[in-house]
């Protein structure tokens, strides 16, 4: 009966190392598996990390802009147009976004003498070339004729369209300093004055001009 007991207790004795010994691999292994997996998800070394890419066919450039006879380096993106270029990266604002598909001539500003949609041309195209926008036209603290015509004349009332307007009449009078009505109209038929305010834009110009 001694050597049965024995026997007995010996076995319930081994039964309980092996239980410990499985519990104790079993938490150990638990414990291996959450650190390895801690690791896993921590971030990259910024260095080791990859550099986003841009997407197929899109490039960048970094180029000089001529923009109100004061040149501005700049690294741009191949799609950008004018028009961000001067509003977002160099805080030209008087070139107003408005159809954003060169229809209503609220952008207008002039490059090489010429008058323009910014919203139409991409800004890496433009390196080279010399830009004036709204900003340029005052000297200091003296008006530019034509600004001072329209506030003179009430060549505005929302006020949206008039530095495309008169981007567009400078644009004129620098090639003909004494146009007709007839002329004005067509030099600004590019440029929309959702208020209907025409009577007062053409009478501006017309005002500019004998100045």
């Amino acid at each position: 009966m001694d050597d049965d007991e024995n026997r007995i207790g010996k076995d319930e004795k081994e039964r309980e190392d092996s239980l410990k010994m499985s519990r104790r691999s079993f938490l150990k292994g638990m414990a291996t598996g959450t650190v390895a997996a801690a690791v896993g998800t921590l971030p990259a070394p910024a260095a080791a990390q990859a550099e986003p890419t841009l997407p197929p066919g899109l490039k960048e450039a970094l180029i000089r802009l001529n923009v109100n006879d004061k040149v501005h380096r700049l690294r741009v993106k191949s799609n950008w147009t004018l028009l961000d270029v001067l509003r977002r990266e160099l805080g030209l604002t008087g070139a107003k976004k408005a159809c954003d598909r060169g229809s209503c001539g609220a952008c207008t500003v002039i490059v090489d003498g010429r008058p323009v949609y910014a919203c139409s041309l991409l800004a890496i195209a433009m390196e080279g070339k010399k830009i004036l926008t709204v900003e340029g036209l005052k000297q200091g603290e003296k008006l530019h004729p034509i600004q001072r015509a329209f506030s003179e004349h009430g060549g505005y009332q929302c006020g949206f369209c008039t530095p495309g307007q008169m981007m567009s009449a400078k644009a004129l009078l620098d090639k003909n300093p004494k146009p007709t009505e007839h002329e004005v109209r067509l030099a600004l038929s590019g440029n929309l004055c959702r208020c209907g305010a025409y009577p007062k834009i053409i009478e501006s110009v017309l005002a500019a001009a004998k100045a």
